[in-house]
């Protein structure tokens, strides 16, 4: 049985591999949306099983990241360093700071908190890496920004 904490921080994933689908192969936000709900989310593919995840948290996520992706954009270039813009980062970066900063926005979720489980998706796709320092840095700064009464 997937507890709701696992099933959040899969939804966190997915929305994360989501947003990255859909910027790699040009596809619309609710095609994307329909493929990880109906076939992925607590499917067994190629072997591998998948979690299930929380559709309302994957749902609000990828909403919000496509709908606020100017806004989320601009918070994150400010906390990247000027020669690096946001659309000269890895995708998957770029797609982990769009999800992450939609969950900032949202505010259901403490800032710390989700800081610390967009690094544990950054480890997931960087395992031997330095970008989860990286991440755990651009998240913080994003965090403070949306809400510094917070910390």
């Amino acid at each position: 049985m997937t507890s709701k904490k696992q099933m959040k921080s899969a939804s966190r994933l997915y929305a994360v591999q989501a947003l990255f689908q859909m910027e790699a192969s040009e596809q619309g936000m609710n095609e994307v949306r329909d493929q990880f709900v109906n076939h992925r989310f607590g499917a067994t593919l190629e072997g591998e099983e998948y979690v299930e995840g929380n559709v309302e948290l994957f749902e609000q996520l990828l909403f919000t990241a496509v709908n606020q992706q100017a806004a989320i954009d601009q918070m994150t270039d400010r906390a990247l360093v000027a020669k690096w813009p946001i659309d000269r980062i890895d995708p998957t970066l770029r797609a982990l700071f769009r999800t992450a900063g939609a969950e900032f926005i949202i505010d259901d979720t403490p800032p710390k908190v989700a800081i610390v489980e967009f690094v544990d998706v950054a480890k997931a796709f960087f395992p031997d890496g330095n970008e989860t320092r990286f991440v755990n840095a651009i998240l913080d700064h994003m965090a403070r920004e949306v809400h510094p009464d917070k910390f």
